[in-house]
């Protein structure tokens, strides 16, 4: 089990019409299951008590400490964090000129994820990872992996994707791990990549649906067509109710001409998800397929 915060990822939706292809490749769909996969919460306080303790272990020299308490701080701080980031900075600065060392580290780098200090956030979580020398790996990949989404959020796939990928080279086989690198991966345009790390996670779980979906993404960004439809087909299988597979499904009748289908998927998305992000995504798609009548779908480009 993981340890510390899960931070939610919004990757935008390029909006119809913009760019070099109108039709969305990878993240309208993606976006959408990873905020599905995330509960529309920002953070998941995961085993904190586990956290201090495994930290006070690997800290050599360090003064022991109550780790019921620095357990009870650190949930307090990481609480903070998603409902008033400002104080929770505070907190984690006071907390590690106590002694607080790692776990009021990680809390102040959230905290500026809180902030929208992004880059600085990121950077923090990759110092704080290469200080955690000693501590287990998986302690190791997680902050790693949040480096990697914060770079996200700061806009900077590149160093999304490296961060990602040395979460992954600590912990070659979680899952959540490689989904976070092939989102990195697709955000960058390295659609290879992303469909390769899915491969991997659906090698392993063939019924895990939103590698189906992300697979999909990635495989209709790359002009794969029949087997991305396979993917998203097999996804709404499992849950025929999913926003995001139908979107997905939507975007990849488009190119293939089916217009009907498509639209009775972006349709359906209003029903069942009115307001969301995929909502929006399927909405403008629909305005776009109007503005367009009878015309050609567009033809798929890679690169972005």
């Amino acid at each position: 089990m993981k340890w510390c915060s899960k931070l939610r990822q919004k990757t935008a939706s390029r909006h119809p019409g913009e760019g070099r292809d109108p039709w969305p490749k990878w993240a309208p769909a993606f976006a959408g299951v990873m905020i599905e996969r995330l509960s529309g919460r920002v953070f998941y306080l995961l085993l904190a008590s586990s956290f201090v303790t495994a930290v006070a272990a690997a800290e050599p020299g360090a003064t022991p400490r109550d780790a019921a308490a620095e357990a009870a701080t650190y949930e307090r701080c990481m609480k903070l964090a998603r409902q008033n980031p400002g104080e929770a900075r505070n907190l984690a600065q006071s907390w590690h000129e106590r002694g607080g060392a790692h776990p009021a580290d990680h809390c102040a780098a959230v905290a500026l994820i809180g902030l929208k200090q992004y880059k600085e956030a990121a950077v923090r979580l990759e110092a704080l990872a290469q200080a955690m020398t000693t501590a287990p790996a998986g302690l190791r990949a997680e902050v790693l992996d949040q480096a990697g989404q914060a770079w996200g959020l700061a806009g900077d796939p590149v160093r999304a994707y490296a961060a990602a990928g040395a979460a992954v080279a600590l912990e070659p086989n979680d899952p959540d791990l490689l989904i976070d690198r092939a989102q990195a991966a697709a955000s960058a345009g390295y659609f290879d990549k992303a469909a390769a790390d899915l491969d991997h996670v659906l090698k392993a779980d063939p019924s895990r649906v939103d590698a189906l979906i992300y697979r999909a993404s990635a495989n209709r960004a790359l002009d794969r067509l029949d087997p991305a439809l396979a993917d998203v087909e097999k996804a709404l299988a499992r849950t025929p109710n999913s926003a995001p597979a139908l979107l997905e499904r939507g975007n990849i009748r488009r190119l293939k001409g089916d217009n009907d289908g498509a639209r009775q998927d972006w349709e359906r998305i209003g029903q069942l998800a009115p307001g969301s992000q995929a909502d929006m995504a399927a909405k403008a798609n629909i305005e776009h397929l109007q503005s367009n009548g009878a015309a050609e779908p567009a033809k798929s480009r890679r690169g972005h």
